[in-house]
């Protein structure tokens, strides 16, 4: 259920519905918006059928919410959210926001060059695997803590922001300890013991798409952190398993403005993954920019040809400024900047 305040309600009145809530059983998630304060009651909705809060002051009407996600529906919340990573890095603003860098932490050196490559093309998310989750238990599986320890470097020198993925519930602590966005990978979509750890943290969460995955699964996902107290999640949007080989996987572009039109959190789309071919990448990045993604992801590397991992789907740092030349003049037509 929802509970909408009326336009003048107090504080005390807003909090003496957040504790009727709790004392029912329910979980409370308030949502404090320009014109409206909202707040979300997850639980049996037939306890508020026994129990009517309409009634106690301050409060308008109460709403069901007919989709199975709750918290991440834009039944529960108009507005977009926005996620601030500080130094006015917005996710989910008018900005389309950049996160690049390789697949993975090699080395030391090779980290903090295309770091610094990146940040005088104006990237402001420097994207790095510390742990590597891989298809063989023979391929590199990344460097580990002394990776997250490299891409704080990284963070330090150029200023900024860094996305990691996280693999195990047990390793956040230490990895939030190191990165701005803690990234969820399509193999652990649905892991729900991890997302619920993810939904404690606090830290902001980057959740992909699972790689056989529907948008209500997805979705649903994502509640599984927002239910935990965490409001601070993206989506992404990475392709999908189809019949087509011609790409490492199927980029849904569709999703994109559906996950817009049916939720509230920020949506990022990563056209490396999702068709793992170095020359596509751009003009799928410039389709994502144009179906009303928020930002993208995109794997660079200043030596394809040595890397570790996906080298095949790295964009060379050349062709990448080029791309980011053209989606500088797209933005303005989609009321973005870049």
């Amino acid at each position: 259920m929802i509970i909408v305040f009326k336009s003048d309600a107090t504080e005390e009145q807003v909090q003496a519905v957040v504790g009727r809530i709790t004392e029912l059983g329910m979980s409370p998630h308030l949502s404090k918006g320009v014109a409206r304060t909202l707040l979300g009651a997850i639980g049996d909705e037939k306890i508020l059928t026994a129990h009517p809060v309409d009634a106690m002051p301050g409060v308008e009407r109460v709403i069901p919410v007919l989709k199975p996600y709750k918290l991440a529906s834009r039944e529960f919340k108009k507005e977009d959210t926005t996620i601030d990573l500080g130094n006015g890095v917005i996710v989910g603003g008018q900005r389309f926001e950049i996160m690049a860098g390789p697949c993975a932490v090699e080395s030391r050196e090779q980290t903090l060059e295309i770091a610094e490559i990146l940040h005088g093309f104006g990237v402001r998310i420097l994207r790095g695997g510390a742990f590597k989750p891989r298809s063989s238990p023979y391929s590199f599986q990344g460097l580990g803590e002394r990776g997250l320890k490299i891409l704080a470097e990284a963070r330090e020198r150029t200023g900024m922001k860094v996305i990691t993925e996280v693999m195990d519930a047990d390793d956040a602590p230490m990895i939030a300890e190191h990165a701005d966005i803690l990234q969820i990978g399509a193999r652990n979509m649905q892991n729900f013991s991890l997302l619920a750890r993810l939904g404690k943290l606090q830290r902001p969460v980057m959740l992909k798409r699972g790689m056989s995955s529907t948008i209500q699964e997805l979705l649903l996902a994502a509640e599984y952190i927002l239910k935990e107290g965490n409001p601070h999640v993206m989506l992404c949007e990475r392709g999908i398993k189809t019949f087509e080989p011609a790409t490492r996987n199927t980029f849904d572009i569709s999703a994109v403005p559906i996950l817009k039109h049916e939720s509230h959190l920020p949506v990022i789309a990563d056209p490396s993954h999702a068709t793992g071919i170095a020359y596509v990448i751009p003009p799928v990045a410039l389709a994502s920019m144009a179906a009303g993604a928020d930002g993208i992801m995109v794997e660079v590397h200043n030596h394809p040809e040595k890397a570790l991992c996906d080298g095949h789907q790295a964009v060379l740092p050349a062709p990448f400024a080029e791309m980011l030349v053209k989606l500088r003049v797209l933005a303005p037509s989609v009321g973005r900047t870049i």
